[in-house]
């Protein structure tokens, strides 16, 4: 009877094994502020950052042309790629998280649980910025080594492993887990998520366990602080330093990869969480010097034009992806839930993921159109939805950073008798300069039906109807203007 228990015990393990053994590692690496044209392979006429390690694995693996961000700054995408659900779900209505209670609710389903649960070992090396207490504390001032970590990536996030810090504010503190380790000089933490990566993928090798890795790096995000080693580099200016440093970091973990043989088995996914800061890139100084962050694209952090959202996005998985293959099918950073849920096997329960389409399909080469559509969020709240090739902007304006933004050209439109909203067709107009708003009422109308109806459901997937977590309101620039009006006509 024991030798038949032991051979029993013996044979479920081996099947185990082997159940496992068949699903790939996933490492996703993120770039915090690194718009569509700061990639080479992305931007080749008008993109003059060296980035060998990002073009060679755009050219063994496949790119997407026309993939976005779940918003045009970072918090907000963060959530998204955790969840699969749009962050204007959630009371982050505008702008980023600095601290305090985590955005990902405690019953919520992450990536990282959702893989645990398939049997995966499961890491996150970076930048979280999804809320964090201290020892208890809300916003802590100035963050004491020893703190103990709370709202963070092991007990929200649902992660093994936690290595790095929380957010731009904060780059001087390094968290093991969920303890504050001690202090960092800005300068050194790219260098050291890059070697803790590294030696993270080394420590996997023959464990005989599937892997998810979440790498989101600090840069090119300010404080731009690229090492001694690579300053100068670009011959541009300090960011596109900082940029080529990051293509070096992730080549360092594909290689890494490579040299522990788990490279051929793992599904790897690199992209950006929003496009290029105007601000801290110097942008206009870039772009004389014929380097053009965003490519042809309007916009850039912050805007609800494609320049804010549109993302550079690769994906590698030797033996199932062809290289060199290109895909224009519209993706969002949500999907990687749902591509992850299908390749592993897990049956997402109906209330988890609402806004997450997997895209496995197009990986393994059987075309497919997915995702017909798209919302996209800008750092005002300002909504846009994308259907096939139209775009409806449901505002005035850049809804963010860049010129004009939303309050000037508000008046502007009323000055010219012009529409206070924008429509453009992406297939002939990509740069975003054709309004075509006045001229096609009854595609703005269809569009905005079309977006009013994934708010009120609470999900964009087919599916029971969810519930938002507060009330949403997509003209809050009208209402405000509305409100100034009422109060000088008193």
């Amino acid at each position: 009877m024991k030798s038949r228990t032991y051979f029993l015990l013996i044979l479920l393990s081996t099947v185990a094994a082997s159940v496992l053994a068949d699903k790939p590692n996933i490492v996703v690496m993120l770039a915090d502020d690194m718009g569509f044209g700061e990639v080479q392979h992305f931007n080749p006429k008008r993109g003059k950052i060296k980035t060998p390690h990002l073009d060679r694995l755009a050219q063994s693996g496949m790119v997407f042309t026309d993939a976005h961000s779940g918003s045009s700054v970072c918090s907000p995408t963060r959530y998204g790629l955790m969840t699969g659900r749009y962050a204007w779900r959630t009371r982050l209505q505008r702008g980023v998280l600095t601290g305090g209670e985590s955005l990902i609710a405690q019953d919520r389903l992450t990536l990282a649980k959702m893989l645990r649960k398939q049997g995966y070992h499961t890491a996150v090396i970076g930048k979280w910025h999804l809320g964090m207490f201290y020892d208890g504390v809300k916003n802590a001032g100035k963050v004491q080594v020893g703190a103990k970590i709370t709202h963070g990536p092991i007990d929200r996030g649902g992660f093994d492993e936690f290595h790095g810090f929380h957010h731009a504010r904060q780059m001087d503190v390094w968290i093991e887990n969920d303890v504050v380790a001690h202090r960092i000089d800005a300068v050194e933490m790219l260098p050291k998520l890059t070697s803790k990566a590294v030696e993270y993928i080394h420590s996997r090798k023959d464990k005989g366990q599937p892997f998810f890795l979440y790498v989101p790096w600090n840069s090119p995000h300010s404080p731009v602080v690229p090492t001694k080693k690579w300053q100068g580099k670009s011959g541009l200016n300090s960011h596109a330093d900082f940029v080529m440093q990051t293509d070096d970091s992730f080549g360092q973990v594909l290689q890494a990869l490579k040299d522990t043989d788990q490279f051929t088995n793992t599904l790897v996914i690199c992209s950006s969480d929003n496009g290029t800061s105007g601000p801290t890139s110097k942008m206009s100084q870039l772009i004389k010097l014929g380097h053009h962050p965003s490519g042809d694209l309007r916009g850039s952090k912050a805007d609800i034009w494609d320049g804010g959202h549109r993302v550079p996005f690769i994906a590698s998985w030797p033996g199932v992806i062809k290289p060199g293959r290109r895909s224009s099918t519209l993706v969002c950073l949500t999907d990687i839930f749902a591509t992850a849920a299908e390749i592993t096997g897990h049956k997402l329960p109906p209330t988890e993921g609402v806004d997450s389409m997997s895209f496995a399909q197009d990986l393994h080469g059987k075309a497919d159109l997915f995702r017909t559509s798209v919302i996209h969020h800008s750092i005002e709240g300002q909504f846009a939805i994308r259907e096939h090739n139209w775009k409806l902007i449901c505002c005035p304006g850049s809804g963010g950073w860049s010129k004009p933004g939303t309050k000037t050209a508000l008046k502007q439109a009323q000055m010219n008798g012009q529409p206070s909203i924008q429509l453009y067709d992406m297939e002939q107009d990509l740069g975003e300069q054709k309004n075509l708003a006045a001229e096609m009422p009854a595609k703005v109308k269809a569009l905005r039906k079309m977006l009013d109806e994934d708010i009120k459901l609470g999900r964009s997937t087919s599916g029971p109807r969810q519930k938002n977590d507060v009330a949403i309101v997509v003209d809050k620039w009208k209402a405000k203007s509305d409100k100034n009006n009422k109060k000088k006509a008193k």
